[in-house]
């Protein structure tokens, strides 16, 4: 395709490699037919990394469940409700189970519950299409969990699990999946840890870059840049700086309007 003035694009965008091309510590400088053979080579593993993950889900869809009481209570903006509510009358439903720390201000919260819980804000409309309910859950009081969820902006609903076991409740930090026939409840899949990039569109995006998260486990080529640790930049100060300190909130909060600069995490007790 030839634009004015500059001649043909595709040979504007071929760079033949000499000696002068290379560049310490970055992967070798050839021309673009070239690129796009190892492009194409690396293709045919992403393409069977895709069909691995197909039967992986075939699988995941082939599990046991357990089936637990629907009517056990959680606590939302109109008080104690059964877990069947959650579903909103439809078969299926996607919880994730937020940390949470009593007692802290907002800027004290789970910053990487956080990072996920902010990734699935807008993806309600599309499951309720698909007939799937998501909701959030975590093990703060309600009233503390309720001018969270006010001050993120959240219109996910959100229910305090607080004392509740599992697999309504328990342990926090996890994608919970269950599936409804008339009044009785199944837990069918959970995940957690490197189980929840699913839903945290990022990182996918970042394993697309040249540099990658920048974390220290990562494979890069020598000399590229220093790793950090796998959460260094879920918090930031005002300044967007990466931070972990009293300066510092998890990345979401300096978007909700009024989030300034804090002193403390005003962490007490545990998650």
């Amino acid at each position: 395709m030839a634009l004015p003035g500059i001649g043909n694009l595709e040979d504007t965008m071929t760079t033949i490699p000499n000696d002068s091309d290379v560049l310490p510590g970055r992967p070798p400088i050839v021309d673009l037919a070239t690129w796009q053979a190892a492009r194409d080579e690396l293709l045919v593993r992403e393409k069977a990394h895709t069909r691995a993950g197909d039967a992986l889900a075939a699988e995941r869809r082939r599990l046991p469940m357990v089936e637990f009481d629907g009517k056990t209570e959680v606590v939302g903006p109109e008080g104690a409700v059964p877990f069947l509510d959650l579903f909103q009358g439809r078969d299926e439903l996607l919880v994730y189970k937020h940390m949470w720390w009593d007692g802290a201000p907002h800027q004290g919260q789970c910053e990487g519950c956080t990072n996920a819980a902010w990734h699935l804000k807008d993806l309600g409309a599309y499951l309720d299409a698909r007939g799937i309910s998501l909701a959030i859950v975590t093990v703060g009081e309600w009233d503390e969990v309720a001018a969270f969820t006010e001050f993120m902006g959240y219109t996910l609903p959100w229910y305090s699990v607080r004392g509740v076991g599992e697999p309504v409740g328990g342990s926090m930090g996890y994608m919970t999946s269950y599936l409804r026939d008339g009044d009785r409840v199944f837990l069918t899949y959970s995940t957690t840890g490197r189980g929840n990039e699913v839903f945290s569109g990022t990182f996918a995006l970042l394993d697309m870059t040249p540099y990658g998260r920048r974390e220290a486990w990562q494979d890069s080529p020598e000399g590229w840049p220093e790793g950090n640790h796998a959460c260094w930049y879920w918090r930031t100060d005002a300044e967007g700086n990466a931070v972990w300190g009293e300066t510092s909130r998890p990345v979401p909060q300096w978007t909700r309007p009024g989030a300034g600069p804090v002193q403390t995490l005003g962490r007490q007790g545990e998650h």
